[in-house]
């Protein structure tokens, strides 16, 4: 979506838009409560639920919004399929180590891993899009370069978890630009991918007596089955928020996430931050910093020279869109 489609709305609009905003990136923020309370479930465990929770509950909406014309089309293109498989397949990584991560005490490493996603996604554009940087942005990604290099030296080795987070989301949004689907239409198709692995391995998980879905109780069957329910509506609530607030205004709403992660790791959970970690943290927040100084200028400087010239559509965009 182009800045451009948000141009048009209302005052009200808009408030709607950043109500959802913060909903959306609150509830991403504040996630990390809700895994430690499907234990005794281990990581994969929980994650097979997720899979599958979460195309029950995307199909249900889907069938409220009578919203399908999608499914068909993409089923006759198999290039978009091969994507949505390959972001399916990311997807998983990343939501199988976060989930880890958590019920493992290491949320504050899990927050780091979002926080640097940005600088991923930037150095990713440079590396397989040829993008060029502007001047800040090249600083930013030294700094955040060094503060890894500085969390390594703390840590002992490197930030694995973090970086595993920061590439795999960055690839899945690489991916999910290349396929252009909407928000939950695009976790219906990743989904319906997970599904029957997710299906077979709690089958399999059940048949060796392992599976904790039915032999905890009422509660923690409702609580696994809740799992689609905190993957999929996020995701619609920043759906709404996407179409009427700004990009500029959702690139910062998209901090909350990772600052609402830190804080409870480190007040909640009581993890140790050492010096070295606070070392490490505060070089990404300054990286980060200078990124959204330098993207705020940009867009500023964008929307000074729409009023001034009449916008002339670039041939290429679509394909750079596309």
């Amino acid at each position: 979506m182009k800045e451009g489609a948000v141009t048009g709305t209302s005052k009200g609009e808009r408030r709607m838009g950043l109500l959802n905003g913060f909903a959306a990136y609150g509830m991403w923020g504040l996630v990390p409560l809700f895994w430690p309370l499907l234990k005794p479930a281990g990581a994969i465990e929980i994650l097979a639920h997720r899979m599958a929770w979460s195309l029950v509950f995307v199909v249900v909406a889907l069938l409220v919004v009578r919203r399908w014309a999608w499914a068909g089309e993409l089923i006759r293109q198999p290039r978009r399929l091969a994507l949505i498989a390959v972001a399916a397949g990311v997807i998983t990584v990343n939501w199988g180590v976060y989930i880890w991560s958590v019920n493992s005490g290491h949320v504050v490493e899990a927050s780091l891993g979002y926080f640097i996603n940005p600088l991923v996604t930037i150095a990713m554009g440079v590396l397989l899009l040829k993008e060029r940087l502007r001047p800040v942005q090249w600083a930013a990604v030294g700094i955040g370069f060094a503060a890894v290099i500085v969390l390594t030296v703390g840590y002992g080795q490197p930030p694995w978890i973090s970086l595993i987070l920061a590439f795999s989301f960055a690839t899945y949004g690489l991916v999910k630009k290349k396929v252009n689907l909407g928000g939950v239409e695009s976790l219906a198709a990743e989904t319906a991918i997970q599904f029957l692995p997710a299906v077979a391995y709690l089958a399999w998980l059940s048949a060796q007596g392992k599976s904790t879905f039915t032999s905890e109780g009422p509660g923690h069957v409702a609580l696994l089955a809740a799992t689609g329910i905190v993957t999929a509506l996020p995701l619609v609530c920043f759906g709404a928020a996407a179409i009427r607030v700004p990009l500029s205004t959702l690139g910062l709403l998209q901090y909350l996430a990772p600052v609402f992660q830190f804080l409870l790791g480190v007040l909640y959970f009581h993890e140790a931050m050492p010096a070295e970690r606070w070392a490490g943290f505060a070089l990404v927040w300054l990286a980060l910093t200078l990124l959204t100084a330098d993207a705020w200028r940009a867009a500023r400087r964008g929307r000074v020279a729409a009023t001034i010239t009449p916008r002339i559509e670039d041939p290429t965009s679509a394909a750079v869109d596309a």
